[in-house]
């Protein structure tokens, strides 16, 4: 092996992953299919842990950040691959009012409401059925009156390996009426190692969401043109990142949701990354209007938080990741597409990563 070769993927102990939270057992659930491609998931968050993908040449190389047992998943960032509800991103100042009544939600990110919550889904186990080698459908039931939110919410969400596209195929249904907002929240990096910097991105936005200095949205939907978060042709994430520019600086990067242009509920493009070293190529569907681009601004390496697979240290801006949400705190802003479940309804949506080479 040269020394430019990216390390080989680390292999998975199905042990290190048992064990029970909340009296709830855990276990590492593996996807394989015909497509070349390997997930590796945990039901403690319905995370994803592991993605193995073949580059130009078809080695196989571990594309997402991760963590290698409970334990350390346990120690680790709460939101690593994790599936993120019942509501994903923010709510400005745990607060947000529903029917005429203010309800009040936990504050763990900063003076808001972040990610569902002191026990969202990313802190709690769900049942998992394994429906075929390729498939395996988690399960999660939220309380009514669960961290503020009305209405006893039942969710799942189907990840499915199909040829070269893992697909996380989600729904929910509740007994009053309520909001939600779910994404999947893996950090990927096409390369293996190293930074994303290099990673070439092109994203279906025209326009992005501003954000003040505590990444909550001002409510304006601003054009990408002549901004750093003009993806609309390929630029390297790197290209622009630490530019002088407002906006920028409040997140120390890409921390923001790009509205993406599509029919409202229609499945479609989202992004597409390209890794020029090994080839690989990662492209993004979904069937939410928007899309949270996050360059792994706070990856520090620190230990043993940011401490991965093989004992390997996540450094600065070495993962993205791209979650396709509702927008965060709609439910403050009625310009916003609505969040809103009804009684009765039933929530679906869809997130597709496809995993192709270039030459």
């Amino acid at each position: 092996m040269t020394t430019t070769e990216p390390p080989p993927p680390v292999a998975l102990a199905p042990a290190a992953f048992r064990g029970e939270i909340d009296g709830a057992p855990t276990a590492l659930w593996t996807l394989t299919g015909d497509g070349g491609v390997t997930v590796n998931l945990c039901d403690f968050g319905a995370r994803i842990v592991q993605i193995l993908a073949p580059d130009r040449q078809g080695r196989l190389g571990d594309v997402v950040l991760g963590y290698d047992s409970l334990a350390a998943i346990q120690g680790g960032q709460p939101s690593m691959g994790a599936f993120i509800g019942r509501f994903a991103n923010r709510i400005a100042h745990g607060r947000f009012t529903l029917d005429g009544v203010e309800r009040r939600l936990a504050r763990n990110g900063g003076a808001h409401h972040l990610h569902g919550g002191l026990k969202g889904s990313r802190f709690r186990v769900f049942d998992a059925e394994r429906l075929a080698p390729g498939a395996v459908r988690m399960s999660l039931t939220y309380a009514d009156g669960e961290e503020g939110y009305p209405g006893e919410l039942r969710s799942s969400v189907l990840y499915r390996l199909d040829g070269d596209t893992l697909r996380l195929e989600y729904e929910a249904t509740t007994d009053r009426r309520t909001v939600v907002n779910f994404t999947g929240h893996a950090f990927f990096n096409l390369a293996g190692r190293g930074t994303i910097l290099d990673h070439r991105l092109t994203m279906n936005a025209r326009s992005f969401l501003p954000i003040d200095s505590t990444a909550i949205p001002t409510g304006e939907i601003r054009a990408v043109a002549g901004t750093p978060f003009d993806f609309t042709r390929p630029h390297p994430i790197g290209a622009r990142i630490d530019a002088d520019d407002e906006q920028l600086r409040h997140a120390d990067g890409y921390d923001h949701t790009l509205v993406i242009d599509k029919a409202p509920g229609a499945f479609g493009l989202v992004a597409v990354f390209e890794d020029p070293a090994s080839g690989r190529v990662l492209e993004v569907s979904s069937t939410e209007p928007g899309a949270q681009l996050y360059s792994g601004n706070a990856l520090t390496g620190a230990v043993p938080r940011d401490l991965g697979k093989g004992g390997v240290a996540f450094q600065r801006r070495g993962g993205f990741c791209i979650e396709p949400q509702g927008f965060p705190d709609a439910p403050n802003h009625p310009h916003f597409p609505s969040t809103v479940l009804e009684p009765g309804a039933i929530f679906r949506g869809v997130i597709a990563y496809r995993f192709t080479t270039q030459t």
